[in-house]
């Protein structure tokens, strides 16, 4: 399902701050963390002020590439200036009027699960992207779909992180029921932006080594390229 402007406060955020520079931040909340604030111009940064995985997956990539989930367009602006092939993928029409409005030569507002317009070279799910499964059966129909958009001898580069430090007391012991079918890296969250209020969705934090299982599954081979300061890491997949 698209992102209309009255449901989407993310989108709302970054298209005011591109118009206005104005920085409100948008409020994340869920019952597993606490509430964050997000400010908007954090989705504008340059490649200097991007966290290390980020530019590591940047100078990874190759060929034809298309950034899945671009926001505002970040990853594909720098990609683009260095002469790549690049495309936009968002939900968001607002986000798509931001990318398009910063350059951005190629940008399709259209929900992964139902693009199938070309094939690539390089898919991108940076910002923990791979998040949009939302679950871990959630994670196997991406994977399936994505395996759709790959040229021969494509990769996909994506980061995440593994959330098990939510569940450790101070001592370090863990501190979950293991038996539980929830899997503890799938989070339901909301957003809010002045008044606008998100619907709730859910967004999945995937362990390395779980991934690497689901994508076996899915006829990928994972290798970790870098971990992350906090139990985030860049992995990248390729078809076996």
């Amino acid at each position: 399902m698209l992102y209309k402007p009255e449901y989407d406060p993310l989108g709302f955020a970054i298209f005011n701050y591109y118009r206005n520079k104005d920085n409100t931040p948008v409020l994340v909340t869920s019952k597993i963390v606490e509430d964050e604030a997000l400010p908007p111009d954090y989705f504008f940064r340059e490649y200097a002020d991007m966290p290390l995985l980020e530019r590591i997956a940047l100078k990874k990539c190759r060929g034809k590439i298309l950034d899945i989930g671009a926001g505002a367009g970040c990853h594909s602006l720098f990609l683009q200036n260095k002469g790549y092939d690049i495309t936009s993928l968002e939900l968001s029409m607002m986000c798509c009027e931001v990318i398009s409005g910063r350059g951005i030569n190629k940008v399709v507002n259209r929900d992964i699960f139902d693009f199938d317009g070309d094939r690539f070279d390089t898919l991108l799910l940076l910002m923990n992207g791979v998040g949009i499964a939302g679950t871990l059966d959630g994670l196997k129909e991406l994977l399936k779909q994505l395996k759709k958009l790959l040229n021969p001898g494509a990769s996909i580069l994506l980061d995440s992180s593994d959330l098990i430090y939510l569940h450790m007391n101070k001592s370090g012991e863990l501190e979950f029921d293991i038996n539980s079918s929830n899997y503890y890296g799938e989070i339901e969250y909301q957003l809010k932006y002045k008044e606008i209020i998100g619907e709730p969705f859910s967004w999945l934090f995937i362990d390395n080594v779980l991934l690497s299982e689901i994508a076996e599954e899915c006829g990928f081979v994972t290798k970790v390229i870098e971990y992350g300061p906090h139990y985030d890491y860049l992995a990248e997949l390729t078809m076996t």
